[in-house]
C-alpha cells in the first residue's frame, strides 16, 4: 500500500471536503501506521453524541494508532449536567476511554470539591494531597491521570493539582498532551476559587501561564516526546492576559498542534509561527459535538487536521450508547414532563451566534420576568451567559427549561443605589459590539446604550404602584433580583460583591422559570413574548 493510499484510508473522504491544513515535518518516513488523535471541545452535556465519537475511534483503530482527547467544557451547559451536577456526563465520558482531557472554565461551575470528585471517576486524582479537599481522594493516588492542566494551582503552596502533560506511546512514537485552562475563569467562576470570606484557595497562574506551558513542553520533549499537542481551553478572543491560543502559540516553542476550545469556533486548521518561526497548527471543533476533530500524523511526519460532521457518522460504540441510555432512563421521568406550551421561538442563539450576549432578546425578557415574578424585587438583572439555548415553539418540558437555564445558580436579592446600578450597566456593555456573558437581560428596567461610545443613558425604573417608568434616582436604594453567581461568583464584573444581601433562596433560575410558566402564565407562553419588549434600546 502506498503512503498516499494509507493517508486516504486513515483520513477518509472528509479530507477533500474540509480543506485540511498541512505541516511538513523533517522526520524520516517509517513503516508504522499513522497516528490519529480524535478531539473535541465544549461538548456542554451533548451526551447523545459520545457514542458516535467512540464509534469513530473504533473505526479508525482498524488502520491507525488512535488517541481520544478533550479540550474542556463538558460537565455543564445542558440537561445532563444540570440534573445530576455533572454525574451523567461523567458516566458516559468514562466509557469512551479518554487518553487526555483538560479543564474548561465550566468544569468549575459545581465548585472545586465536586469537580475533583467527578474527574477522579475518569481515573484520576489531584497530584497534591495537602489542599483543602484532600480528604476526598481515594486510594488511587499515583494512577496516571487523563487530566492535564499546567496552571490550576493550590494558592497556599503553588503546587499543581493535575499533571502538566501526559505522554502516550502510539506505535513507535511518543505524543505529549499538555493542558491549559483560560485564566479568565478565575474571575468568571470566582466562587470556585475562594472560600466564603473571599480568601483565595486556588489560582490559574495568569502571569506565568506562558512559562508554565513552555516548561511542560520542554519537559515532555526531554522525556522523549516526538510530538507535542497543547489541549488549550483558551479560545480565540484576545483578553487582558494575552492568553488566547494564537498568542500562546506565537510566544512558545516546541508545540506542534494546538487543539483549542472555549470560544466555540469552527477552525479546521489555522497556522501561526512560533518564536523560532516554526509552524503551529491550531484547530477547534465548535460545540456540542457538531463536529469531531481528526488530527492525523502520517509515518513521514505530515500533520493534517479536519473536522468531521457528526451528522455524517452512523457507527456507534455500543458500550457508550448503553451508558447514555441508562442516564436517559434515570432522568426521563423529570425531563420529559410537559409543563406548558410556547407560541413562539425564544431566541438565545441565531445561526449559532449568541445574540443574547449582544442585545435584548425575548428569551432574556422571559427569564428576567420569571426571576422578577418569584423574588418580587424592584428590578431584575440576569447575566446573558446563564441563558444558554433557544426555547422552541410547541410543548415545553422540564428538560427544555433546563436547557434554557442549566446552571446551578441560586436566587439572591441585593440592595443597591441607583448610581451603582448605572455603573454596573455601563461596565457590562463595554465589550460591544463583541459578545459578553455579563450583558444584562432585565425586567422592571429600561435604558439606552450608545454602542459606539459605550455609554448608558435614560435609565428608567418601573414604579410598582403606578406601573409607569420613572427616571432612576442615584441615591435611592433598589432591590435587585439576580443569582448568587452575579453576586458572589464573579458575574457582572464583580460589582455586586459588596452589595447588601436582603434575601437568599435555594431556587435555581430554572426552578423560577418553571414556576413562572406553570403558575403565573398558566402553562402558556403567548404572543407577548413574540418579540423583545423594548427594555434595552441599542444604538450605534
Amino acid at each position: 500500500m502506498t503512503k498516499q493510499h494509507l493517508h486516504l484510508l486513515v483520513c477518509g473522504l472528509a479530507l477533500s471536503l474540509f480543506g485540511c491544513k498541512t505541516l511538513q515535518k523533517a522526520i524520516p518516513a517509517g513503516k508504522e501506521k499513522s497516528i490519529v488523535v480524535l478531539y473535541e471541545n465544549d461538548v456542554h452535556c451533548a451526551t447523545e453524541n459520545y457514542a458516535k465519537l467512540a464509534g469513530l475511534r473504533d473505526a479508525v483503530a482498524d488502520t491507525a494508532y488512535v488517541a481520544l482527547v478533550s479540550s474542556g467544557d463538558y460537565l455543564q451547559g445542558g440537561t445532563a449536567g444540570a440534573i445530576s451536577t455533572g454525574q451523567y456526563v461523567i458516566d458516559v465520558m468514562k466509557e469512551c476511554g479518554y487518553d487526555a482531557v483538560t479543564i474548561g472554565n465550566h468544569e468549575f461551575d459545581y465548585k472545586m470539591p465536586r469537580m475533583i470528585e467527578l474527574l477522579r471517576q475518569l481515573g484520576t486524582t489531584p497530584l497534591t494531597t495537602n489542599h483543602p479537599y484532600s480528604h476526598m481522594q481515594s486510594g488511587n493516588i499515583g494512577q496516571p491521570p487523563p487530566v492535564t492542566c499546567v496552571n490550576l494551582r493550590d494558592s497556599k503552596n503553588n503546587k499543581a493539582l493535575y499533571r502538566p502533560y501526559i505522554l502516550k506511546q502510539l506505535g513507535n512514537k511518543k505524543i505529549a498532551f499538555v493542558g491549559a485552562t483560560t485564566p479568565t475563569a478565575r474571575k468568571t467562576e470566582e466562587y470556585a476559587f475562594v472560600d466564603k470570606d473571599y480568601n483565595e484557595l486556588y489560582n490559574l497562574s495568569p502571569d506565568s501561564l506562558t512559562d508554565l506551558i513552555q516548561k511542560a513542553v520542554n519537559n515532555a520533549r526531554q522525556a522523549g516526546a516526538d510530538y507535542v499537542v497543547l489541549l488549550a481551553h483558551l479560545g480565540e478572543e484576545r483578553n487582558e492576559f494575552n492568553s488566547d491560543s494564537h498568542s500562546i502559540a506565537r510566544q512558545t516553542t516546541g508545540i506542534d498542534v494546538v487543539l483549542d476550545g472555549h470560544t466555540h469556533s469552527e477552525i479546521i486548521g489555522d497556522t501561526v509561527h512560533n518564536k523560532t518561526g516554526q509552524t503551529v497548527v491550531i484547530s477547534q471543533t465548535g460545540t456540542k459535538l457538531k463536529n469531531i476533530g481528526k488530527l492525523v500524523i502520517t509515518p513521514d511526519g505530515t500533520i493534517t487536521t479536519e473536522l468531521v460532521p457528526t451528522s455524517q457518522l452512523t457507527r456507534e460504540n455500543e458500550k457508550v450508547k448503553r451508558a447514555y441510555t441508562i442516564t436517559c432512563e434515570k432522568s426521563r421521568n423529570f425531563t420529559e414532563q410537559v409543563i406548558g406550551d410556547n407560541e413562539t421561538l425564544l431566541l438565545v442563539r441565531d445561526n449559532g451566534k449568541k445574540v443574547i450576549r449582544l442585545r435584548e432578546t425575548n428569551a432574556g425578557d422571559f427569564v428576567a420576568d420569571a426571576v422578577m415574578d418569584y423574588c418580587k424585587s424592584d428590578i431584575t438583572m440576569v447575566n446573558a451567559g446563564s441563558i444558554r439555548t433557544n426555547l422552541p415553539s410547541g410543548e415545553v418540558t422540564n428538560g427544555g427549561i433546563l436547557d434554557l437555564a442549566p446552571y446551578d445558580n441560586r436566587l439572591t436579592v441585593v440592595e443597591e443605589t441607583g448610581a451603582k446600578i448605572v455603573e454596573l450597566l455601563t461596565a457590562c456593555i463595554q465589550s460591544l459590539p463583541n459578545a459578553d456573558g455579563d450583558f444584562p437581560q432585565v425586567a422592571g428596567l429600561r435604558f439606552e446604550i450608545d454602542g459606539t461610545n459605550h455609554t448608558i443613558s435614560n435609565v428608567m425604573v418601573k414604579n410598582k404602584s403606578t406601573r409607569q417608568y420613572e427616571p432612576i434616582k442615584p441615591d435611592q436604594l433598589y432591590t435587585i433580583g439576580t443569582t448568587d453567581y452575579t453576586v458572589k461568583g464573579g458575574g457582572f464584573k464583580g460589582l455586586l460583591r459588596h452589595s447588601k444581601i436582603v434575601r437568599e433562596d435555594n431556587k435555581t433560575m430554572s426552578d423560577m422559570v418553571a414556576l413562572y410558566l406553570k403558575y403565573t402564565l398558566k402553562g402558556h407562553i403567548g404572543k407577548e413574548y413574540a418579540e423583545p419588549q423594548g427594555r434595552i434600546n441599542l444604538k450605534y
